[in-house]
């Protein structure tokens, strides 16, 4: 799987990547807690169940969705106030399935390589790594990061 890194401005409505709105299958707000990272996880990956996901792309959404969500709360909350939450959102465009997760800071994520010494750093390599494509867009009151995984035969 191939993964690139693209920003691109686009309306409110529920659109990503290339451009194309897709159908939404569901949305999650938790809290700026790192304690709700484990219902996000089991959100996307109850989703991509429910849904049909073939393979293993419930495990990938599971495991993407937690290098995303744990960043959102992270590095995307810095001075915010407690009381702000993150979005996870899951959709289905065709045979992919994007998970996008909407935090209020502004900040562009950075891919960074961790050495092998390093504990933390690894979240987006992870995910440039299983996704089929992923990026980050700006809006005006934060950004989304998202990922695509193929989690439906084609057709």
């Amino acid at each position: 799987m191939s993964g690139a890194t693209e920003a691109s401005p686009r309306p409110s409505e529920y659109v990503y990547g290339p451009g194309a709105a897709i159908a939404l299958l569901g949305q999650k707000w938790i809290p700026r807690d790192a304690k709700c990272v484990a219902s996000a996880r089991r959100f996307v990956r109850d989703v991509a169940a429910d849904w049909n996901a073939t393979h293993d792309a419930p495990d990938i959404a599971e495991l993407l969705a937690s290098e995303v969500v744990t960043n959102a709360l992270m590095h995307g909350a810095v001075n915010l106030p407690a009381a702000s939450t993150v979005r996870i959102a899951v959709g289905r465009d065709g045979r992919l399935m994007t998970v996008d997760v909407y935090d209020a800071c502004i900040a562009i994520p950075e891919l960074r390589r961790a050495d092998s010494m390093e504990t933390s750093g690894r979240g987006l390599a992870i995910v440039e790594t299983l996704s089929h494509k992923w990026g980050w867009t700006l809006h005006p009151h934060g950004k989304s990061v998202w990922f695509q995984l193929a989690a439906w035969p084609e057709g």
